[in-house]
């Protein structure tokens, strides 16, 4: 899937990596936790979350991410902006709830650890 049918999907806005719109993704993840993605997940392109601070950038990097999308109309601050471009990460938002959003995400073919419906 790529990052830009996401988008379109979750209704979401772009905050940063528009250059990174056509990029394929496989898997997704959803976590307001990040002790539980940096323990349980595994080969995961795309993390959904509603928490908001420079952990959730750096956890994404340390997993190899490529995009965040931040959930219930949850803004990053411009440090984290920053930090995310500096990892070529796209982030986006929107304004669906967690649960929401990955099940949209998983019903249109987006799941979790690179298996494919």
């Amino acid at each position: 899937m790529k990052i830009r049918t996401i988008k379109e999907l979750l209704n979401a806005e772009v905050i940063c990596g528009d250059d990174l719109l056509d990029n394929d993704v496989y898997s997704a993840c959803g976590s307001d936790m990040m002790s539980d993605v940096l323990a349980y997940v595994k080969d995961q392109a795309v993390l959904l979350t509603g928490l908001v601070n420079s952990q959730v950038i750096r956890t994404a990097e340390m997993m190899d991410m490529v995009c965040i999308v931040f959930v219930r109309s949850k803004h990053p601050t411009d440090e984290m902006v920053e930090l995310a471009k500096e990892s070529s990460m796209a982030v986006l938002t929107t304004d669906m709830r967690l649960y929401e959003a990955c099940g949209k995400l998983y019903v249109n073919g987006l799941v979790g650890n690179g298996r494919k419906l």
